[in-house]
Formats: structure tokens, C-alpha cells, sequence
């Protein structure tokens, strides 16, 4: 799924730019994953897959990534940046700190995705999965 015959500098990039990219990717991770589960019809399919790619649940999972120590410094700058980007949009159904966690958490998806860390992508976004579908 990476695009490698481009190269972009991803520490040039703003956060929110970043955060765009991930929240694509994992939006397309969460969807392969609920039809390899056997899901099929897309009301069902929506619903099931806003339990993961929600403000909440993002926050939810980059939280947990860094109390649990998981990240490395890069990651934790990264997050930091996210995190702290201000967005022109104001979040609808969410409190402001948590819309800024889970934009931390697209922001780092993004990071590694256009940085062509395929296998630490798969990590993370496994992490979250397997954390909110435990906790719902």
C-alpha cells in the first residue's frame, strides 16, 4: 500500500498535514480489517468501524501507547507536534484535548506511513485496534 516512487520530507511537514495522511490510512485499515472479520453490510460496517477511527478512540489509543512507554522519542516528538497543532476546525462531538490526542495519534500514523515505515505502521494501528476491540 505505500507509495514509494515519491519522496516527501516528513519533518518538513506541518502536523496537520501529517494527520491527514493517517487518518486515511487507518480508515482504510479498519475497513480491510472489519470485512476480513466477515462483515458485510456497510450500516453495520459503518457503525463497527466509527467505534475505532472516533476522536475518543484514537485518544484512547495514543494514550495508552505512551503510558505504556511504547513510543520512541521521534514517535513521543511527533505526537508532541500533533498533538499541539492548531486546527481551524473545531471539533462537533468531542472536547478540544481529546480531538488534539487523536490527531497526535493520525499525525504519527502519517509519519511512518510517508516515511515508509510499513512495519511500525502495522504496529501501531494493530495496537489500537486490538485495544478498542477488547475494550468494546
Amino acid at each position: 500500500m505505500l507509495v514509494k516512487n515519491h519522496t516527501i520530507d516528513v519533518k518538513q511537514l506541518n502536523s496537520l498535514a501529517l494527520a491527514y495522511m493517517g487518518d486515511a490510512v487507518f480508515e482504510s485499515f479498519i475497513r480491510f480489517n472489519l470485512l476480513a472479520s466477515g462483515g458485510v453490510r456497510p450500516n453495520q460496517l459503518h457503525r463497527e468501524s466509527t467505534k475505532y477511527v472516533s476522536a475518543k478512540a484514537q485518544a484512547i489509543m495514543v494514550r495508552s501507547l505512551i503510558e505504556e512507554n511504547l513510543l520512541t522519542e521521534e514517535e513521543v516528538a511527533v505526537v508532541k507536534r500533533g498533538r499541539n497543532a492548531k486546527s481551524a476546525t473545531v471539533p462537533k462531538n468531542t472536547d478540544v484535548q481529546t480531538y488534539r490526542y487523536s490527531t497526535a495519534f493520525e499525525a504519527l500514523l502519517g509519519y511512518h506511513y510517508l516515511s515508509g515505515n510499513e512495519e511500525r505502521l502495522n504496529e501501531l494501528m494493530e495496537f489500537g485496534f486490538n485495544l478498542i476491540h477488547v475494550k468494546s
